[in-house]
């Protein structure tokens, strides 16, 4: 299978950022989709004592193939622990054990809100969402969170049309405001076409990284706040050719991944 590192799709790379974040021990909660691959990227790379755990309960899977949802029965072989969302929520969380969270939604906005729940005003709005799942603890207490999105401005936000997940709500100082743990908070935000990262001072997201094809100026232009460009601003690292094989050889040799391109990650 060709594994040359400049043969890749937009949401190969996007999975290889996400990775990239990921470090050795790490505990890492994952939906599926992005969340997956990138933690079993990191885990048959750089990251071989990570470990996963899914919101539904299964703790360190180890899938044949990508899973279709957090329940999916191939989560079970071989997995360290079966459990629910009590140990997940409750045990993991709360306790401070969960190191990485990685989360998507409808609307992000420059200070890492996420929102699930509604479009438009809460009492009328354009369109229901399908709300929190357990998007709103693992934001409020893992160490830190990774987020994945569409890079247009439908799907970044200046500000969010409702707060189902806190990134840093209004800014410095805030999460704490309202009691959550001291240094968590969203890492970076992963999109098809850039990294943001957020200022330690400011807490607004700001342009790390532009993929190949794209550039500062586009990047900026589809994204719906002033954003602000680090000062070593440079072109994301393409996949290397041992995550491309990874990817294609070991975690999804069929190709799955490629539903991504139909829905707008290109």
């Amino acid at each position: 299978m060709d594994t040359h590192p400049n043969d890749y799709i937009k949401p190969e790379l996007m999975a290889c950022c996400g990775a990239r974040e990921i470090k050795d021990f790490d505990v890492v909660i994952v939906g599926t989709g992005f969340p997956t691959m990138s933690a079993n990227i990191a885990k048959h790379t750089h990251a071989k004592n990570a470990s996963m755990m899914q919101e539904s309960g299964v703790y360190d899977a180890r899938p044949a193939r990508p899973a279709l949802s957090v329940g999916d029965p191939c989560l079970n072989p071989g997995a360290a622990m079966i459990g629910g969302l009590v140990e997940v929520m409750g045990l993991f969380l709360q306790r401070g054990w969960v190191d990485v969270g990685f989360l998507s939604g409808s609307q992000v906005d420059r200070y890492g809100n996420i929102n699930t729940t509604v479009i438009g005003d809460y009492a009328r709005p354009a369109s229901r969402l399908p709300g929190s799942g357990g998007a709103n603890p693992i934001g409020a207490l893992a160490k830190k969170v990774l987020i994945i999105a569409l890079h247009d401005r439908r799907s970044l936000a200046e500000r969010v049309d409702f707060i189902t997940t806190p990134g840093y709500i209004d800014g410095p100082g805030t999460r704490e405001g309202w009691g959550l743990p001291p240094g968590t908070g969203p890492e970076v935000i992963i999109t098809n076409k850039a990294v943001l990262r957020f200022d330690s001072q400011t807490k607004l997201a700001y342009l790390a990284t532009y993929h190949p094809g794209t550039s500062v100026d586009e990047v900026r232009r589809l994204t719906p706040w002033d954003l602000e460009v680090a000062d070593d601003v440079h072109e994301t690292e393409p996949p290397t050719a041992e995550e491309l094989r990874v990817i294609r050889e070991v975690l999804d040799p069929y190709r799955m991944i490629r539903i991504y391109e139909k829905r707008g990650y290109v």
